[in-house]
């Protein structure tokens, strides 16, 4: 069996997951990697964005680590074949609903952010977003012509009770583990699926973790209070849609979205799919300066979740902060480092 499936991607995600490859064969030589084309270059060379094979690898895999998918080459393919809609077709393929993407501040990068340090200093926040239901995945979704002219767009939200269930028990369990808060955001206000998710949530909390504080807060308020007070939060639990932006929020205040990894996680057993939040970046793939980070954090995470590898992970973070400590810098974080230097700095802690 394959332990770390690779799929770098589009963009810098090759340049990223070479770094982590690097990481992994020094930390971990024993683990069996493997990898495959995904995204725009699997379009290329296999007609799809997600082949059979491909996927098929990743379902029989431990764990499996992606770089990032997309770039302007590939704007005017069909839609279903979108390095985008690979993405979206791995993750309902590996039914890995629930994501989580922590937002830490390493010491060293409180000044890095925009905004003030008082304000992001020690901010470890967990934002477990659902990840293959919602607007990405609901049915009907059309372009149609309108009789006059003009075109009319549908996309559709659903959520089942089952669908918001399993992935707050998800943050309720995570906030057990730390600060025992988890604060849930919808638009239960003018969304009927936000009303039916403000449903779901209370009436699982009052059932099962009751001994969990929770709070609800509108998302559009939620997006205000992650620049305003990011330290409110512990847990912070939303749908699709509202996930993505918000992370992309928080992912802001820890200096750069270069240093935000993710953990996509399905039913036990089952293996998780790991990336860094960022894009492919096309305006600097290939020049060599892209952080590494996100994608290196991504492996700390696999080590945690689904390789049983605890002592590697707290020692790969370790070394991921005595780089930091030492000055190791990309240019995203003001420095000069590229790429593979970074990765040098990594493995140098190690």
């Amino acid at each position: 069996m394959t332990d770390l499936l690779l799929l770098p991607g589009d963009g810098i995600g090759p340049e990223v997951t070479a770094q982590v490859r690097r990481v992994a064969e020094a930390l971990t030589p024993d683990l069996k990697l493997d990898e495959r084309p995904f995204g725009g270059i699997s379009y290329d060379q296999l007609g799809t964005p997600l082949a059979d094979e491909t996927l098929a690898a990743a379902k029989a895999s431990r764990a499996v680590l992606m770089g990032a998918v997309g770039g302007p080459q590939w704007a005017g393919v069909p839609r279903d074949k979108r390095p985008e809609a690979g993405l979206l077709n791995l993750r309902a393929g590996m039914n890995v609903f629930a994501n989580l993407r922590p937002a830490l501040c390493f010491q060293p990068l409180a000044d890095a952010s925009t905004l003030k340090r008082e304000v992001v200093e020690g901010l470890d926040l967990m934002i477990v977003r659902e990840l293959v239901g919602g607007v990405y995945f609901g049915s009907p979704r059309f372009i149609e012509d309108l009789p006059g002219g003009g075109k009319r767009a549908v996309d559709t939200q659903v959520y089942t009770t089952p669908e918001i269930e399993r992935v707050s028990r998800v943050a309720f369990e995570l906030a057990r583990g730390r600060r025992n808060k988890v604060a849930s955001a919808e638009k239960s206000n003018v969304m009927d699926t936000g009303l039916l998710w403000r449903e779901v949530v209370t009436d699982l909390h009052r059932r099962e973790y009751a001994d969990v504080e929770l709070t609800h807060i509108l998302a559009d308020n939620a997006a205000m209070q992650i620049v305003k007070d990011p330290k409110q939060f512990d847990v912070l639990l939303t749908d699709n849609l509202f996930g993505d932006i918000l992370s992309d929020a928080a992912a802001q205040l820890t200096g750069s979205l270069g240093m935000l990894p993710s953990a996509a996680l399905g039913v036990a057993g089952t293996p998780g799919l790991y990336e860094p939040i960022h894009g492919s970046a096309p305006d600097i793939a290939g020049k060599g300066v892209a952080n590494p980070l996100a994608a290196i954090l991504s492996f700390e995470m696999a080590l945690r979740w689904s390789l049983d590898r605890a002592a590697d992970a707290d020692r790969l973070f370790a070394a991921v902060g005595k780089a930091l400590d030492g000055g190791a810098r990309t240019r995203d974080l003001g420095g000069t480092l590229s790429t593979v230097e970074m990765g040098d700095a990594v493995l140098k802690a190690l």
